[in-house]
């Protein structure tokens, strides 16, 4: 995940990667990644649950698009089976959750600097 992140970013390609673990996904050090602490198999959401995949997959693309720079770190706010998920209504607004979390995102400097591997 971590390699080819960073491979097509070498290109110039911005990328958004999405973890589930977030020690494995630091370790590998995407460029940009959404972590989601949520079962494995279902890192957009629960099965049928087409607002809350679609929520995930806005929130992916607005990282894409408002991520000052690589080496960030967004943890997510939603909580598995927790939440009620409306509809996005416009894909070209960025969502709310990232663009909350970007002002206070964790830059990752190196593995042992890194607060989510630190707490962990």
């Amino acid at each position: 995940m971590g390699l080819l992140a960073r491979e097509i970013e070498a290109r110039g390609v911005t990328t958004v990667s999405l973890a589930l673990v977030k020690e494995v996904a630091v370790a590998a050090r995407a460029p940009r990644f959404l972590y989601l602490h949520w079962p494995f198999g279902h890192a957009l959401g629960e099965p049928g649950n087409v607002a809350q995949q679609r929520t995930v997959l806005h929130d992916i693309l607005s990282m894409a698009i408002r991520a000052p720079r690589p080496g960030l770190v967004v943890d997510l706010p939603y909580r598995w089976r927790r939440e009620t998920y409306p509809p996005v209504g416009d894909w070209k607004t960025p969502s709310e959750a990232v663009v909350s979390a970007l002002s206070s995102v964790t830059t990752i400097k190196s593995r042992s600097e890194s607060p989510a591997l630190r707490d962990s």
